[in-house]
């Protein structure tokens, strides 16, 4: 042992590091073997490591910098994820239970500590202000098990920022008191300070946000102005006379709608906090408790006891009346009273306040009693929280599926479990946005991968366009993986580039098409007649045209153009479905127009299944009207038209103007053209024997011609050239 400590504790900063990615990469294996959230697992790693426990480590200033950009991780991620729509309509209830959830432990702990410890009025103020405020500590949970929107959820974050900012403001009172400068002034300079930063805060970022994301969209640079705008709003929150989780929360607030759920840059944000700031953060809280304290005598047992109890059985009381108040179910009041019981370095900080505040000369308003019993407390209430956090969700989960199981009826739409997206990329400046709207569109619960296709024209410049193809398809794979999203790819080469996407959608049994338009797409009449006409006619499934003029996340509305009669055509749940989920993940508005029939259809299925989405209607009597509508599109709007095919019953013969149209009133718009699902059996099927004999001999030679190009990296002759094959008695 003697031999073993004087390498203890450890001063290298390369070993240093390499015990606590061995923490990180542990505790999650050894406490799922327990049975016991990780989290827990990394808080008692800090304890044995800890000064107070083996003294491996000393809680140098790493631990102070990423613990205190850990903490602030954490309360700019709950600010992020957040439904701020479901915040809005829910604006009661945060205030009710963040009253209530600051308000009863501080009074339960206040009354304890003057009538059975027998502090004085300060110290016990200040006790109560600590056991009022709480730490999210649990929140790395919620995350894990993706209840980030869950209501439960979202009132305990809300009520935690509440509860937090009226135990700063109490304790910044009290600190006051102990100076000179109090007063009316005081509180009015204070007051003024911190609606300055908010407002500021408010006016200055989304600038920021939409001038930078336009503009450059390398994912390193955005994750680090992200990052860059976090730490700037907590400084400036702590030089308010805040502390800065709360500048980095409503950071997170503010960032919200500019960073989808769904987008690659959430999932970096995700896994950089989840990965090291966080656990950096929980190993420091618990190198911060000295378990020995709790057995140097009976009364300091008594006085941790006393104060856990009473602190945790106030948030307990407020949860619980809450959830009954809210008619909420018995799991979301255990999530509310497991997310907002536990308490960590604001507890810390708020001690060290009192013991810099002197009650007389020499004598501090926080002994040694109260510091080891907070810090006890704080062990305790984790191991808490973690517990039943990880309860509640497990039971949300299991509640939700079997909602999930109950309300299932055969009305449902029969093609709502088929999807399956091909995207289809040609042009490298903007494959980057078709991918993310195909994020934005895809089904997270389904969970299923995309298709990403790129057909090459089969001529004698084959092999350099395959490459590059090649190419394209491999960038696209590596931004899929930064979404967490599988994707499989093919280069095909065809000798019609419509035929040679229709074939890849039925080999990999697709259900929807997504294709870009080249900004200046416009203006080749090809692409309108021949090839877009050819792809509808042989598909008769959901085709999706997209055109993009700035970036998805910079997006504030969406205006949808639907025709009359547009409810009775069989895809209209399928589109509805995707324009209502796009507008969920961007956090943006969504304006429908059309006849009073279909809007009262829409209404009805976006308040069913998406009712935070911020949906308007507005009746536009005829299809003519297109041309007004344009001079209401904005840069930063989205305008979608749902068109139809030939003799389905929403088309209208205005439809056959669209094309000019679009390149008249809507040039430089950001645009999308959705052709919907239909029933029937393709076109081509009921072509003339020849016309069919010859699509099937180019679909057979194009599917040789791409195995040999796989397997021996040889090109064929383009299809045209072999004309004695297309003589049916020589095949």
């Amino acid at each position: 042992m003697l031999i073993l400590s004087t390498y203890f504790p450890i001063q290298s900063p390369t070993l240093i590091f390499f015990v606590v990615l061995l923490i990180i990469l542990l505790a999650p294996i050894i406490m799922g073997k327990l049975r016991i959230p990780h989290i827990i697992g990394m808080v008692l790693a800090g304890v044995l490591i800890g000064e107070y426990g083996l003294h491996i480590l000393d809680r140098d200033t790493s631990f102070e910098l990423f613990g205190k950009v850990g903490l602030l991780y954490i309360m700019f991620l709950a600010g992020l994820e957040m439904d701020l729509e479901s915040v809005k309509k829910n604006s009661r209830r945060f205030l009710i239970f963040g009253f209530l959830t600051c308000l009863v432990p501080l009074v339960l702990t206040y009354v304890m500590a003057i009538w059975v410890l027998d502090y004085s009025r300060t110290a016990s103020f200040l006790l109560g202000c600590i056991m009022a405020s709480n730490t999210l500590i649990a929140y790395p949970i919620i995350s894990r098990y993706g209840l980030q929107r869950d209501k439960s959820v979202m009132l305990s974050v809300g009520s935690s920022m509440l509860s937090l900012f009226m135990a700063l403001m109490m304790l910044a009172g009290l600190s006051a008191s102990y100076g000179t400068d109090t007063g009316f002034l005081f509180w009015l300079l204070f007051l003024l300070k911190f609606v300055l930063f908010c407002a500021g805060s408010v006016w200055l970022i989304p600038k920021m946000a939409r001038y930078f994301l336009r503009r450059y969209s390398d994912a390193i640079m955005q994750f680090i102005f992200v990052l860059a705008v976090m730490f700037l709003a907590a400084a400036l929150s702590e030089a308010v006379g805040v502390e800065g989780i709360v500048g980095a929360f409503i950071a997170g607030l503010i960032l919200n709608r500019y960073i989808p759920h769904v987008s690659p840059l959430m999932n970096r944000i995700e896994f950089t906090g989840n990965a090291i700031f966080i656990p950096y953060f929980l190993i420091g809280v618990g190198m911060l408790i000295n378990v020995g304290t709790l057995f140097e005598s009976p009364r300091m047992l008594w006085v941790v006891l006393l104060i856990a109890f009473f602190g945790t059985f106030g948030k307990a009381l407020a949860a619980y009346l809450s959830s009954l108040l809210f008619r909420l179910p018995k799991a979301s009041g255990h999530m509310m009273f497991g997310l907002t019981c536990a308490h960590a370095a604001g507890a810390i900080a708020m001690v060290m306040v009192g013991m810099r505040l002197e009650v007389s000369p020499g004598v501090f308003l926080v002994n040694n009693e109260i510091l080891n019993g907070v810090v006890i407390m704080i062990l305790i209430t984790c191991i808490i929280s973690t517990l039943m956090t990880e309860r509640a969700a497990q039971d949300i989960i299991l509640s939700n599926k079997q909602h999930a199981v109950n309300g299932s009826t055969a009305d449902n739409n029969p093609h709502a479990d088929d999807e399956k997206i091909l995207l289809c990329v040609k042009y490298p400046e903007i494959a980057p946005q078709l991918l993310e709207l195909s994020i934005m569109m895809r089904n997270q619960k389904l969970n299923r991968g995309l298709v990403a296709l790129n057909v090459v024209y089969d001529d004698n410049k084959a092999a350099a366009g395959r490459q590059q193809g090649l190419q394209l398809l491999e960038q696209l794979q590596q931004r899929a993986s930064a979404a967490d999203v599988q994707m499989q790819t093919q280069v095909r080469l065809a000798s019609n580039i419509a035929n040679g996407i229709k074939h890849a959608f039925r080999e990999f049994g697709c259900s929807e098409i997504i294709l870009g338009m080249h900004v200046h797409i416009n203006d080749n009449p090809k692409f309108w007649g021949e090839f877009l006409q050819s792809l509808y006619n042989g598909l008769n499934r959901q085709i999706v045209l997209s055109r993009f003029v700035q970036p998805l996340n910079t997006l504030r509305r969406i205006q949808v153009a639907v025709p009359s009669r547009a409810e009775f055509e069989p895809g209209f749940h399928r589109w509805l479905e995707r324009l209502a989920r796009m507008a969920a993940n961007l956090d943006c508005r969504i304006q429908f127009h059309g006849r009073n029939e279909s809007l009262e259809l829409i209404r009805e299925y976006i308040n069913n299944h998406y009712p935070s989405v911020r949906a308007e209607y507005t009746y536009m009597a005829h299809w003519n009207e297109l041309p007004r509508l344009a001079e209401t599109i904005q840069e930063d709007h989205m305008f979608v038209v749902i068109t139809a095919r030939k003799g389905t019953i929403s088309y209208k013969t205005a439809l056959e103007r669209l094309p000019r149209e679009l390149m008249q009133h809507f040039s430089g718009k950001n645009l999308m053209i959705i052709f919907p699902d239909q029933y029937g059996t393709q076109k081509e099927e009921s072509m003339t024997f020849t016309a069919a004999q010859h699509q099937e001999e180019s679909s057979i030679y194009d599917t040789i011609q791409n195995w040999i190009i796989n397997r021996h990296s040889l090109t064929l002759p383009k299809w045209a050239d072999f004309k004695w094959l297309r003589k049916r008695n020589k095949i």
